[in-house]
């Protein structure tokens, strides 16, 4: 089952035990940007969502509707 990137998000950081702060600090971006992703903001740079999932080995790419509807 696929998540949205807001919850996979806030899933993955709860799992680590890490405050939006502490997660933020060690991807290396603002808490803002941290809450904007969990809140599911569509103004969003790419570039800092890529960061941010980079912690879990992610990486935000392009799929197929087809694929993620099954």
């Amino acid at each position: 089952m696929y998540k949205n990137l807001a919850q996979f998000t806030k899933d993955k950081r709860k799992e680590a035990n890490l405050t939006q702060q502490e997660f933020a600090e060690k991807a290396g971006v603002a808490l803002t940007v941290v809450r904007k992703i969990e809140q599911g903001k569509d103004n969003l740079s790419l570039a800092k969502v890529n960061h941010v999932l980079l912690m879990f080995g992610n990486k935000l790419v392009p799929a197929s509707i087809k694929d993620i509807e099954k």
